[in-house]
Formats: structure tokens, C-alpha cells, sequence
């Protein structure tokens, strides 16, 4: 029975992440920054649509966000909030300033609203 919630689950979010998908669109004037989040990890890349190229990518894989004890720390909020930096200051050094945000069919709550912040803080807008 656990199985059967997980399954409908993961395909409600990729319900949601088309219908969102349909009505947003990166262009090279405003991109679109999608974001993944994964158990153990986030990711978010800023993707020009209209060539089908990623122009920026950041994720926690690989971030010094370790807790204590050296074990993986990257599904977290604070590692939402080093990423969003990341990709905010990566972006604005690119000449990016305002792109189109796409929260991949989750809700708009804690690692996905954390990364959006951060994001704003390193200079991009949406």
C-alpha cells in the first residue's frame, strides 16, 4: 500500500509540473529557472527555452553543507539557501537579471521557497 501512495504521488507532481510547464516559458530575454528536489539533494538550473540550452546550473551535490558529522546535508533548507545564492550571483556575473521562476510541481514551501529567496538576494528577480 506504501507503494501505491508514493507512485500516485510522484505522478501528481509530474501532472502539475506540465500543466505549470504550458504556460511557462524561458526566452533568451527572460529564462526560466526550474528547480529539482530530490530527498537528499537540490538542484536548480536557469534553461533558455527558445534554443534548449542550459545557460546556469547549481545544485547542493558537491556543496561544503555537511553537518557535523561529514554526512551528506544537501536536502535541507540551508542547503536550499547556498544554492539559490550560488545560482543568483552566477546569473547576475552572466548578465542575467530577471528570469521566469518554475517550481517543477512543488508547492511553494520550504526548500523551493528558501532556493526562490536566496535567489532574489543574489540579485535575480521574478
Amino acid at each position: 500500500m506504501k507503494k501505491l501512495a508514493k507512485k500516485k504521488r510522484v505522478y501528481g507532481r509530474l501532472r502539475r509540473r506540465k500543466r505549470i510547464k504550458l504556460k511557462i516559458v524561458g526566452t533568451s530575454e527572460k529564462p526560466r529557472l526550474s528547480v529539482f528536489r530530490s530527498s537528499k539533494n537540490i538542484y536548480a538550473q536557469i534553461i533558455d527555452d527558445s534554443l534548449g540550452v542550459t545557460l546556469i546550473a547549481s545544485s547542493s551535490l558537491g556543496q561544503a553543507t555537511a553537518g557535523k558529522g561529514g554526512k551528506g546535508g544537501g536536502g535541507n533548507i540551508k542547503a536550499a539557501k547556498i544554492v539559490g545564492k550560488s545560482l543568483g550571483e552566477k546569473a547576475v556575473a552572466k548578465g542575467i537579471k530577471k528570469v521566469v521562476f518554475d517550481r517543477g510541481g512543488y508547492l511553494y514551501h520550504g526548500r523551493v521557497k528558501a532556493l526562490a529567496d536566496a535567489a532574489r538576494e543574489g540579485g535575480l528577480e521574478f
